[in-house]
């Protein structure tokens, strides 16, 4: 009977895996010059206005945490603990040597996970991917899932998780595309932000135990500077995503061409 059992149970799981892998590695049709701005639209309406940016800034956080914790676990460092907090903070612990390549590394990988996330999401709906996108997204929360520490954090990332899940498995064709075009706008917009938020806080004298004052602690290469190269990083990441993301549409060029757009 318990043998019956976990034969059906091992079957479903395998007919849903390749339910799964089939949807991912099939090719969906591109967004056109509208479906393509749209989704930038609400990407940045997700990340400009002040009480949204205060949930939204979550996702982000999530995924900056979760650079910390993969690169940690890269370079061979014990992952201990990834903690969210309500105030869109968090705290990645790891176990190793206090000093070295791979602590400099994991510190670094923070400010820049998101922007690597989103070109790596642009690359994945620029081929018409934009389902395997949405499924590697599954794939990163349920590796962060069993490291949180908090209950914040794991009720965060329950929900990321099961949103992602239902437009994944549920969702029409249509809505994973938008979804995953939107995804890849989303954590490239909003890894810029918290860049200026840090500057803020620090030309306040506040934040001085941050990622940026860190490197320079264990590097004495100045904390502004670590910031300017997160910065630059960033933002030569959204350009990349946005060429890759209009090539189908002509191109950057073509998709900003007054006459195109209201053409097309």
């Amino acid at each position: 009977m318990i043998f019956a059992i976990l034969q059906s149970a091992g079957s479903q799981l395998d007919a849903m895996l390749q339910a799964i892998w089939a949807s991912s590695t099939t090719r969906l049709p591109p967004l056109d010059v509208r479906g393509i701005m749209l989704c930038a639209l609400i990407a940045l309406a997700a990340v400009l206005p002040g009480p949204v940016w205060h949930v939204t800034r979550n996702a982000i956080t999530i995924a900056h945490e979760g650079g910390h914790a993969l690169i940690a676990v890269l370079t061979g460092r014990r992952l201990e603990s990834i903690r969210l907090h309500a105030d869109t903070s968090g705290a990645t612990v790891s176990a190793g040597r206090n000093r070295g390549l791979g602590l400099m590394l994991t510190t670094f990988a923070g400010y820049i996970a998101p922007a690597l996330w989103g070109l790596g999401c642009a690359a994945l709906v620029a081929n018409r991917y934009a389902s395997a996108a949405l499924w590697l997204l599954v794939v990163l929360l349920a590796f962060m899932i069993v490291r949180i520490r908090n209950g914040y954090g794991f009720a965060a990332i329950i929900v990321a998780l099961a949103l992602t899940i239902v437009i994944s498995w549920w969702g029409a064709a249509a809505l994973r595309i938008y979804a995953g075009y939107t995804l890849a706008w989303f954590l490239c917009f909003g890894a810029i932000r918290p860049l200026f938020e840090l500057y803020r806080q620090r030309a306040m004298h506040g934040a001085r135990d941050s990622d940026a004052d860190m490197l320079a602690q264990s590097t004495g290469v100045p904390a502004l500077l670590w910031m300017l190269l997160w910065l630059v990083l960033d933002l030569g990441a959204l350009w990349l995503a946005t060429h890759w993301m209009m090539q189908d549409a002509g191109g950057i060029g073509a998709v900003f061409s007054p006459t195109r757009f209201w053409n097309h």
